[in-house]
């Protein structure tokens, strides 16, 4: 399995191509890689009018506890899935519509436990990871809740969400 550092929380932007190419190195074993980009939306799920409009999104995070908590993630589905390896890099800070936030990549032998394991660990980080986000709108800023959606996407993998104390990517 790659020795690279599975988690990273970060200000700076990433780039897809190149953390694909260092969780495959020297590893002969990859027949698939999947890999879950998301970005900001400029408005929020819950209006599709003006007051729905996102201008900015700031993520707030507990340094050593949110990458303890993305590990054990990754460590279960290393536990529940035939991969090889995982990695996810979260960012934190101000952000703008359009920009990247969290990047899940998973190699394995075969596809069907690549997008499983990613599909796991992004339904996992929306509920479970310890972040907090704010959105700026023409109403101002305010913090964004839970969304049931989230938590029914958790469920089905036989895990009830605890996202009373924070939100996930």
């Amino acid at each position: 399995m790659n020795s690279l550092a599975r988690v990273r929380i970060q200000t700076d932007d990433f780039d897809l191509s190149t953390e694909v190419a260092a969780l495959r190195a020297g590893d002969g074993g990859v027949g698939a890689v999947t890999s879950f980009v998301g970005t900001v939306r400029d408005r929020n799920a819950s209006a599709g009018d003006a007051r729905g409009a996102v201008s900015a999104m700031e993520l707030e995070h507990y340094p050593g506890m949110t990458e303890r908590a993305i590990e054990a993630m990754i460590d279960e589905a290393l536990r529940r899935f035939d991969i090889r390896a995982a990695r996810v890099i979260h960012r934190v800070g101000l952000l703008q519509p359009l920009e990247q936030i969290v990047l899940v990549v998973v190699s394995s032998a075969h596809r069907g436990s690549s997008f499983q394991a990613c599909e796991f660990l992004m339904d996992y980080l929306k509920t479970q990871a310890p972040f907090w986000k704010k959105e700026t709108t023409p109403d101002g800023a305010q913090w964004v809740d839970a969304r049931v959606a989230d938590d029914a996407a958790l469920a089905r993998w036989g895990i009830q969400a605890s996202n009373g104390a924070g939100l996930g990517a």
